[in-house]
């Protein structure tokens, strides 16, 4: 079965390419997703975050994510703390998802890949590249997020067009340019790719 990564910075659509692949019948393993559920789940990530953050971060089993963000703006420090807890374990979880799926290819969609080297375990980066003032009307529009925030994240991710000279094969989704033909091309070269490997 091939692996395949599907990256973009913030509001470049990677969800939306995603729910195409799998209505496809392509399972999709997402990386946000996976490390809320960790959060909340794995017990010895649970014990290192309490650890760390203190254990009034959990109520009741639940993470409490605004005391979470409010400690984390106290003391930015703790940020790439906390990411050196839950990057490693929602890595080991993809890795197991993955191998655990039976199917031509399987996805893992993830803003990091490059930064956290996970991009190693991939048989094939895509990349998900909309223009930076798409980016900043879409992330300001699905959430409650100012210009300024969304910005100050973006200043926060890897270049986009770095990032996309990374990948093998990018999918443009730019508003313009149709996102289902592009996808559907992919899915036959990956079907492809994967019937000369059997």
């Amino acid at each position: 079965m091939l692996k395949v990564g599907i990256t973009g910075g913030i509001g470049s659509g990677k969800s939306i390419v995603c729910q195409v692949f799998t209505t496809l019948g392509i399972p999709v393993f997402n990386a946000d997703d996976a490390a809320r559920y960790l959060m909340e789940n794995d017990a010895a990530l649970i014990s290192q975050i309490s650890e760390l953050l203190g254990d009034d971060v959990y109520t009741d089993g639940k993470l409490n994510r605004s005391r979470v963000s409010e400690l984390i703006f106290q003391e930015r420090n703790k940020l790439q703390a906390l990411n050196s807890l839950v990057h490693p374990a929602t890595i080991r979880y993809g890795k197991r998802w993955m191998d655990s799926q039976d199917a031509p290819y399987s996805i893992k969609e993830a803003a990091i890949f490059f930064e956290s080297g996970s991009n190693k375990d991939m048989d094939m980066m895509v990349g998900i590249f909309a223009p930076k003032e798409v980016r900043l009307q879409r992330a300001m529009k699905r959430g409650e997020s100012s210009q300024g925030q969304v910005l100050a994240i973006m200043n926060k991710q890897m270049d986009e067009e770095e990032k996309m000279k990374l990948c093998d094969h990018v999918i443009t989704n730019d508003d313009k340019k149709a996102i289902i033909p592009q996808v559907l091309q992919l899915h036959q070269l990956l079907l492809s790719r994967h019937a000369a490997t059997r």
